[in-house]
């Protein structure tokens, strides 16, 4: 049984998909959904739901990202080699401080420079063959239902409206926090780094944040009751999250900077306007990647390119290295650790084309068994990963000596592709090519 860390809970829970439940989505069943949704959900069984904040699409998608988005691709896949569907969604916050702010510096419009970087952000996670999520969305694709949640918030008392924006009373909730556990004193410096604004005169209080923005001079804007103007970072996902998935999801996830305020600030605006609890019922995080002694950071200019990585190794090297890293512990970037992967992908390789004779059989049973163990023990990759390195030594050792390896081989494939190897395949999977390509219709 999967086990997972809980950063609601702070332990190691079992993770099941939960019984049905009353939840309704908020009335996006309309976007388009990519070719990944698997045949089980189809049928009509209940999917374990999942979202993934994604990226703000101002610039090249780094080892950090990557990271992220490869933890999140390893459990779901993981679950559908367990034969549990999954509906994921990965949202793409298309209006933002920082967008404008570079399109600005570039001289071309927002959308020209949200189009180019999710374009170029798809095609680093097809090549990298990660399954491409369910559903995709654009922040601006669910303004209606942003503004129906920002309504909802007025009428539970937890928003107000001050010169045509609105504000949440983080004062009116008080579980605001429990997430997190950082103490009120330590919340607002942090939320400061993170883009509040305290000294915005609208604000009761600095720690307040935007729900809905008023337009700006020279900035896109969306009528609403409170005039025209633009949605809050917080807002958008967990809109996106409930409109496409329903009150109460499975499982949340996203970098562990993102704890502090972002999920924080979900979890304050959907409970309260939707009176289920909770939002999520597990919440994980991944932890950073570092470099030069930093995190790794657009903001520091410390970035490692996925592409660039790219041109020197390649997508099974680049995916064995990552999951060479436990999801919740930070790592720094080690440019010789990344070729030792290079070694084993082509170990792997080897492995899975090696030809054997007609002798004893070589089954790979008990490979299996322990891999399953350590990827229910919150998905530790870096054990799976060197079991599977075990298997690939015993697969080439017995073929060297003319046994039967098919089934050995077969076996590694498939545990080999919760970690979406490739191996000896020039291309990644059909799936991952259709889904994504249906996706970038929507940023053409």
């Amino acid at each position: 049984m999967l086990n997972l860390y809980n950063t609601r809970t702070q332990r190691s829970e079992p993770f099941l998909p939960a019984p049905e439940t009353t939840s309704r989505n908020r009335g996006l069943a309309a976007l388009r959904p990519s070719a990944a949704t698997g045949e089980a959900a189809a049928q009509g069984e209940r999917p374990i739901t999942i979202y993934v904040c994604g990226i703000t699409p101002y610039d090249t998608t780094h080892l950090g990202h990557a990271f992220t988005y490869i933890v999140n691709d390893t459990l779901i896949r993981y679950l559908e080699y367990n034969k549990y569907p999954v509906r994921y969604v990965q949202n793409v916050t298309d209006i933002d401080d920082d967008i404008l702010r570079k399109a600005a510096e570039v001289g071309e419009s927002w959308q020209t420079l949200v189009n180019r970087w999710t374009t170029h952000f798809v095609e680093d996670l097809c090549t990298l063959n990660a399954r491409p999520p369910d559903y995709f969305p654009r922040a601006t694709s669910v303004i209606p239902q942003i503004i129906e949640q920002v309504q909802a918030l007025i009428e539970a008392g937890v928003a107000y409206v001050a010169e045509g924006s609105v504000y949440y009373a983080v004062d009116r909730w008080p579980k605001f926090g429990e997430l997190s556990r950082i103490p009120r004193a330590e919340m607002l410096p942090i939320a400061n780094e993170r883009g509040n604004q305290p000294d915005d005169p609208n604000k009761r209080d600095p720690l307040d944040f935007v729900l809905w923005q008023a337009q700006q001079p020279g900035e896109p804007a969306w009528e609403s009751p409170w005039g025209k103007g633009r949605p809050g970072w917080h807002i958008e996902c967990s809109t996106m999250a409930t409109a496409l998935l329903g009150e109460t999801i499975d499982l949340h996830s996203g970098g562990s900077d993102l704890l502090f305020p972002h999920h924080e600030c979900e979890i304050a605006q959907v409970e309260p306007a939707t009176h289920h609890a909770p939002f999520a019922r597990f919440w994980l995080h991944v932890a950073m990647v570092r470099h030069e002694g930093e995190k790794m950071s657009k903001s520091l200019g410390n970035l490692v390119m996925v592409r660039d990585l790219l041109q020197e190794t390649t997508p099974d090297a680049l995916r064995i290295y990552l999951a060479q890293h436990h999801y919740r512990k930070p790592w720094a970037y080690d440019p010789q650790q990344l070729q030792a992967a290079a070694e084993t992908a082509n170990h792997f390789m080897a492995a899975v084309t090696a030809t054997g004779g007609t002798g004893r059989w070589l089954d790979g049973d008990a490979t299996t068994y322990a891999f399953a163990e350590a990827m229910d023990d919150d998905l530790d990759t870096p054990t799976a990963i060197a079991l599977l390195h075990d298997l690939a030594n015993r697969i080439t050792s017995a073929a060297a000596s003319q046994w039967n390896v098919e089934e050995a081989q077969h076996k590694l494939r498939t545990m080999a592709s919760v970690f979406g190897l490739r191996l000896d395949a020039e291309q990644p999977q059909a799936r991952v090519i259709d889904g994504w390509n249906k996706h970038l219709l929507e940023f053409a």
